[in-house]
């Protein structure tokens, strides 16, 4: 989809800062291309999609994960059953082309009735504070970083209360279509299913002998009497292995796969996109102006703030003027404010080495104070 800016006629397009450039003019150096295809609303959607073979190897993945973990059941009078909705999502490779599909089988908890179909919902996450001290311990005391996800975490949780959900559109039973299916274990979507999963999570790497770290209840250790162990690190189903060598981290990871079905992400890494470098975070140049037309790829552009705003947080603190900026377009942004948001990844792609950067240096306690009476 190409996306220009308006002209006053046919001949003036109006400049950001106020001044007049022709047509031509103002194409050349104001046109952009922005190629992103929407990913399927509806499994229906997906199906009819170029891309259907995709959809249907991501969609009979998914089944399979769950069909272990629901039966076919009348449903009981009283009782309502819960629909469910196919989320689809591409993953995409470098080069634009489509590498896979994930799908996701997410049950309309929003309908779930408090006290009726859930209790509790509270779930532990670890905060990047903690993230950050234990990647400061990693480097004074050069310690082995790897990372493991769970697949289908809430899959692997035990059901509390009776949960029926509406058979999965594609999925249907011939000859049983009035029946609904009985849930055995959690599923996405449902209210209670992050609290269940920390808690099943808790209670497995605890009788293996891990201790829980009280200040961050998302922290959990395992040191022998010689000082060899690991500590790793949860945040919803992802984790970090801190060990002091290879084989303490591949024995937790072994223990881990033999509990719950895990993915191995090695080393952990991170890739960037592949964009030219700039200096700078933003154009001097450029004046942002609110967008009186119509909104340019706006759930992108909501996306795309989010994703800076994660990294200014947790370490690049130096763009923090810069996305408070652009992120004040976030409801109607154009191709201009577009390529604001371009020049602050283009730039974080040119200063990948700036942030916080633990260097082992001595773990030594260090405070402050303001020693000016109150007087500033």
């Amino acid at each position: 989809m190409i996306h220009q800016s308006s002209s006053k006629s046919a001949t003036q397009a109006e400049d950001v800062s106020g001044g007049a450039r022709t047509r031509n003019e103002t194409i050349s150096q104001h046109q952009y291309c922005f190629n992103i295809e929407e990913d399927p609303k509806t499994f229906s959607e997906a199906i009819a999609s170029r891309d259907v073979h995709f959809g249907k190897e991501a969609t009979h993945d998914e089944i399979d994960s769950i069909m272990h973990n629901r039966v076919l059941a009348d449903l009981p009078p009283g009782c309502k059953a819960l629909g469910c909705k196919w989320i689809l999502k591409r993953k995409m490779k470098v080069d634009g082309t489509i590498d896979k599909y994930k799908a996701r089988l997410v049950i309309q908890g929003f309908r779930q009735k408090e006290g009726i179909d859930f209790f509790d919902t509270y779930a532990h996450v670890a905060r990047i504070s903690t993230i950050r001290l234990l990647l400061a311990l990693a480097a004074i005391h050069n310690l082995v970083i790897h990372q493991m996800d769970v697949k289908t975490a809430f899959l692997n949780v035990d059901l509390d209360e009776e949960i029926y959900m509406k058979q999965p559109k594609g999925f249907v039973m011939p000859g049983n279509e009035h029946k609904v299916c009985k849930l055995k274990k959690s599923l996405y979507g449902l209210k209670q299913a992050p609290k269940q999963w920390h808690q099943n999570f808790d209670d497995v790497v605890l009788s293996n002998g891990f201790a829980l770290n009280q200040a961050d209840k998302c922290v959990y250790s395992k040191f022998d009497t010689s000082g060899k162990g690991v500590i790793t690190c949860l945040y919803v189903d992802d984790m970090l292995i801190f060990g002091i060598d290879l084989e303490e981290v591949d024995k937790t990871k072994k223990f881990l796969s033999s509990s719950f079905d895990m993915k191995d992400m090695g080393e952990a890494e991170f890739n960037f996109e592949n964009c030219s470098p700039v200096s700078t975070p933003i154009d001097p140049s450029l004046k942002l102006l609110p967008n009186n037309g119509s909104p340019v790829s706006q759930l992108e552009y909501s996306r795309s703030i989010g994703c800076l705003m994660y990294a200014m947080i947790s370490t690049r603190t130096d763009i923090a003027y810069d996305v408070g900026r652009i992120s004040r377009y976030t409801s109607n942004p154009s191709s201009h404010h577009w390529q604001a948001v371009s020049r602050v990844f283009k730039y974080l792609k040119g200063t990948m080495n700036y942030g916080l950067t633990y260097s082992g240096y001595p773990s030594v306690l260090e405070g402050y104070s303001d020693a000016s009476w109150i007087n500033n």
